[in-house]
């Protein structure tokens, strides 16, 4: 017959894993949900663009033309480029959709898109139902570029300053709010010569 410490051991004991997993789901949950995910960091900032050159999404047009597609060259050498990180199967892409339709003809930027471990097709029919914002969208069908950009998920952007330069990464999907009050200013710090962007 078992004394009453063993029971209580055994009890112990087969509520150990019950408890294990309880505490790693609310660890995981804190990380998470709790916190500004805009806080991630990023070694690329103030850093040069991984090199890369993507082909472009075959269909897709913006205007009646074919968009072009995407390489490190693109960006370097012009003004301010946002570097959009999309997919059609991202639900936040499409909330995020009007907001890039409403900045797309902003002359303080290019807007491109890096379009992330998507079908082709299926990158093309969302853009040709909810409109293309884009002036060069290139295909990462592999994820490899979006590796080499440091991407944690989609919807993210990059702004990428003349020099090629990454000067600012937004996670998750843009607003009106947080296109007027994080990503416009970091436009503007991006648009000046790196030796008085801190002024």
């Amino acid at each position: 017959m078992r004394t009453a410490s063993e029971i209580r051991r055994r009890r112990v004991l087969a509520f150990l894993p019950l408890a294990l997993f309880l505490g790693l789901a609310g660890l995981f949950y804190v990380q998470l949900y709790a916190g500004d995910p805009q806080t991630l960091p990023s070694a690329l900032i103030g850093r040069p663009t991984p090199d890369f050159a993507l082909p472009p999404v075959p269909g897709l047009a913006r205007e009646g033309q074919p968009t072009p597609a995407l390489a490190r060259a693109d960006l370097v050498g012009g003004g301010v480029t946002l570097v959009n990180v999309w997919a059609s199967w991202c639900v936040p892409c499409r909330d995020e959709h009007p907001v890039l339709m409403e900045m797309a003809d902003d002359p303080r930027f290019r807007l491109v898109g890096l379009n992330y471990k998507d079908d082709p097709g299926n990158a093309a029919r969302f853009l040709g139902d909810l409109g293309n914002p884009y002036a060069a969208v290139g295909s990462d069908r592999t994820g490899r570029a979006g590796i080499d950009w440091g991407v944690y998920g989609v919807p993210e952007t990059f702004v990428v300053d003349a020099d090629g330069l990454i000067r600012f990464k937004f996670i998750g999907p843009l607003t009106p709010e947080d296109v007027t009050e994080k990503l416009l200013p970091e436009v503007e710090k991006a648009a000046r010569p790196l030796e008085t962007a801190g002024s």
